[in-house]
Parts: structure tokens; C-alpha cells; sequence
């Protein structure tokens, strides 16, 4: 695991997440995460006719930066990143990854938090595939 650039829009949601209780010491402090503002405002305005701007802002960015990948689960995002070559993996393929090198013992808490704090969406297949692939059935 490397550095992680994120867009203003993205540092902003995850601001607000304090309102639901969330502790983010560990984001304010992070020295790995860096935001930075896509430089691309052709490509940006472009984006921002179809998706949010938290979404529009990490694919320009992504791209600028030939990032390695763009974390992002919302399936419109996605779809876009693919039409510019941006690899993508979600929250939960971060959780298996996180769980694999022993960063977190168990991810279905983790899951469980999310839906019930935060609004995740998850279907209950992709939960009970995600739970049986991190060996948590």
C-alpha cells in the first residue's frame, strides 16, 4: 500500500462524516493521504454532467496521475473510470486487502458499521460473498 491522493470533494465527505460519530483522528493526522485538486477542468466539467462531484474529481484526478487505481464503489463512477482506462477496486476489495496483510482482524464488523452509520449499500449476496471470501461465514 502506497500514498493516497484524494480530490477536496472526497476530503469534504469524509469530513462529514464526523456528524454521524465517526472518530477521524487517524485521517486528520494520515501523512500518507494528500489532497490535491485535478488540474484538468475540461475533462472535470465534462464529468460533472453525470456524475457527483466527490465521483468527477477522482476520475480527473486519477487520471492526470496515472494512478495505480481509483477506490470508488458507486457503479455509474465506475463505468466511467473504465471509459478512461482507470483501473478501480471498491471499499470492500480495500477491506479483503486491509484483512489479507493483517491490518484489521475481522471486516464484517467493519461492513456492519458502515451500513448501519454511514448508509453503505451492500446487497446481502455481495455480503455474504465478501464475509465468505474473508473466511467470516
Amino acid at each position: 500500500m502506497g500514498d493516497i491522493i484524494i480530490p477536496e470533494k472526497v476530503a469534504e465527505e469524509i469530513r462529514n462524516l464526523k456528524a454521524y460519530g465517526f472518530d477521524l483522528q487517524l485521517f486528520e493526522n494520515a501523512r500518507w493521504i494528500t489532497v490535491r485538486q485535478p488540474a484538468n477542468k475540461h475533462l472535470l466539467e465534462k464529468l460533472l454532467k453525470d456524475l457527483d462531484a466527490g465521483e468527477a474529481e477522482a476520475i480527473a484526478l486519477s487520471r492526470e496521475l496515472r494512478a495505480d487505481y481509483l477506490i470508488i464503489d458507486e457503479r455509474l463512477g465506475r463505468d466511467f473510470a473504465q471509459k478512461y482506462n482507470i483501473r478501480t477496486t471498491g471499499l470492500l476489495g480495500i477491506l479483503l486487502k486491509a484483512k489479507q496483510k493483517g491490518l484489521v482482524a475481522k471486516i464484517r464488523p467493519i461492513v456492519d458499521e458502515l451500513k448501519t452509520i454511514a448508509g453503505f449499500w451492500i446487497s446481502d449476496g455481495l455480503y455474504e460473498e465478501i464475509c465468505k471470501q474473508a473466511n467470516e461465514n
